[in-house]
C-alpha cells in the first residue's frame, strides 16, 4: 500500500523557513517523480514542485522560485521542501504527491492534469498546514 506522510508545517512569520518532510513507503520510491502541491484558501490546486525520480530535475513554480528548493533521498524513501523567504500568500496546505506511473513526465501535461484531477491524480498524502502571519 503506498503511503505518504509529510510532517514539519506549522506557523512561521513572514520571512521566515520551514522544512517540509514526506515519508513514503510501499512503493519503490527511486522510480517515480514526486510532487509538492498546495492548495490555500478558497483556491485551487497549484504544483509547487516537480522532483525527478533521480532527483536529477526539477521544477518550481514562479510564485516560489528562488525560495523553495525540492530535494530527495532515495536511500531513506524522502522528499524534502525547504521553503525560505515565506510570504503570507504561502499559506496553505501542503501535500506530498507520487505520480501515478514511471516515466518521464510533460510539465505542461502535469500541471493540467493537477488541477483538474485533484487527488484523483496519483497518489496524495495526508497534507501539513503552513501559516506564514505575523
Amino acid at each position: 500500500e503506498v503511503q505518504l506522510v509529510e510532517s514539519g508545517g506549522g506557523l512561521v512569520q513572514p520571512g521566515g523557513s520551514l522544512r517540509l518532510s514526506c515519508a513514503a513507503s510501499g512503493f519503490t520510491f527511486s522510480s517515480y517523480w514526486m510532487y509538492w502541491v498546495r492548495q490555500a484558501p478558497g483556491k485551487g490546486l497549484e504544483l509547487v514542485s516537480a522532483i525527478e525520480s533521480g532527483g536529477g530535475t526539477t521544477y518550481y513554480a514562479d510564485s516560489v522560485k528562488g525560495r523553495f528548493t525540492a530535494s530527495r533521498d532515495n536511500a531513506k524513501n524522502t522528499v524534502d521542501l525547504q521553503m525560505n523567504s515565506l510570504k503570507p500568500e504561502d499559506t496553505a496546505v501542503y501535500y506530498c504527491v507520487r505520480d501515478p506511473r514511471i516515466g518521464d513526465r510533460n510539465l505542461g501535461w502535469l500541471i493540467f492534469q493537477i488541477q483538474n484531477k485533484g487527488t484523483d491524480f496519483g497518489y496524495w498524502g495526508q497534507g501539513t498546514q503552513v501559516t506564514v502571519s505575523s
